[in-house]
C-alpha cells in the first residue's frame, strides 16, 4: 500500500490524457527551420519534445529548412546570398551549397540527435525514393527554386509503420535531372496533404498570428479559414506570415485536420501546444 504519496502532483495527467488518447497512432508533420535552429539549447528541447511525442505513440515526420546555415556556407565560399521577395535566388552554384548543407550537415545533425535519444530516425531528402518530384517555380533554367509536382509517400508509410521518424530535407529532384530548392513550409504542407495527416505544425520565429506583430499579447489562438481571409484583407496577416497561413489553408482543404503556427523560441513549445488546453500558438481549422 502506498503511503504519503502526493497524488496532486500528477493531476496534470488527467488534463492531457484525453488529448493523448486521440493522438495515439496519428500522423503529425512538423516543420522546423529558421533562426530557431541556430540555438543549440532550444534545438535540444525540440529534440526532447519530438522524442517524447514519438514515445507516446504519435507518428512524426520532421521537415526542416536551414536558411541561416546556408547563408553561413555561402559567405565562407564568397558567394553572396541573393533574395527576391523573400525567396532565395538559387543558381547552380548556390544549389550545390543548399544540397550540401540541408541534406548533409543539417539533416544528419538532427538524425544524430534523435538517435542519441534512443529514437530510430532516418534522414531523407526529396531525392530519396522519388519522394518529391519538383520543377521550376519560375520556369527559368537559371533559378532552381522549385515547386512540388508529386509526392511519393510510400517510403514514409514504410518508415512510420516500422516506428521510425523520417527527417526530410526540403529539396527535390525534377524529371529534367535537376535538383530544386523548395520552401520547407511548402514541403511540410504537401507531405501532410499527401498523407492526410492529423496535424501540420510550423515551428517559426513568431508566436503565431497576431493582431499586432509587435505585441505578443494580441496572439489569435483559434482561427478558421474565413477568419484568415478577413485578416488578410485587413492586412493584419501580411509579409512572411502570408505563405505560412496559405500553406495551412491548402493543407486543411486536403483533409488535414488542423494546422498550427507556434513559436520555436519557447522551450517545449510543441508540448505546450499539443498537450495543454490553453496552447501557446495559433491553430487554424476549416
Amino acid at each position: 500500500m502506498l503511503k504519503n504519496v502526493d497524488f496532486d502532483r500528477f493531476a496534470f495527467v488527467s488534463d492531457f490524457l484525453p488529448i493523448l488518447q486521440h493522438y495515439i497512432g496519428r500522423v503529425f508533420v512538423i516543420k522546423y527551420g529558421g533562426s530557431v535552429m541556430k540555438d543549440e539549447f532550444l534545438k535540444s528541447k525540440v529534440i526532447e519534445d519530438l522524442s517524447f511525442l514519438h514515445l507516446l505513440g504519435i507518428k512524426i515526420i520532421l521537415v526542416h529548412g536551414g536558411g541561416p546555415f546556408i547563408n553561413q556556407w555561402l559567405t565562407k565560399l564568397n558567394i553572396k546570398p541573393v533574395f527576391n521577395q523573400g525567396i532565395r535566388v538559387t543558381d547552380e552554384s548556390t544549389m550545390e551549397i543548399v544540397e550540401m548543407v540541408l541534406a548533409g550537415k543539417v539533416n544528419k545533425n538532427l538524425v544524430d540527435l534523435l538517435n542519441n535519444k534512443g529514437i530510430l530516425s532516418i534522414g531523407l531528402s526529396g531525392k530519396d525514393s522519388n519522394l518529391i518530384v519538383a520543377s521550376s517555380l519560375f520556369n527559368s533554367s537559371e533559378n532552381l527554386v522549385g515547386k512540388i509536382d508529386h509526392i511519393n509517400h510510400q517510403i514514409l508509410k514504410i518508415l512510420l509503420n516500422n516506428n521510425y521518424i523520417p527527417v526530410i530535407a526540403s529539396i527535390g529532384s525534377g524529371l529534367d535531372g535537376k535538383t530544386y530548392n523548395i520552401n520547407a513550409d511548402t514541403v511540410a504542407g504537401s507531405l501532410a496533404e499527401s498523407l492526410q495527416a492529423d496535424k501540420l505544425i510550423l515551428l517559426t520565429d513568431t508566436p503565431g498570428v497576431m493582431y499586432d506583430i509587435n505585441d505578443s499579447s494580441t496572439l489569435i489562438k483559434t482561427l478558421n479559414v474565413d477568419d484568415v481571409q478577413k485578416l488578410q484583407k485587413d492586412l493584419v496577416i501580411s509579409g512572411g506570415m502570408i505563405p505560412k497561413v496559405e500553406c495551412c489553408i491548402k493543407a486543411l482543404k486536403a483533409n488535414v485536420k488542423s494546422t498550427h503556427i507556434i513559436d520555436g523560441k519557447v522551450q517545449h513549445a510543441l508540448l505546450y501546444e499539443l498537450l495543454t488546453l490553453d496552447r501557446i500558438g495559433s491553430m487554424i481549422t476549416l
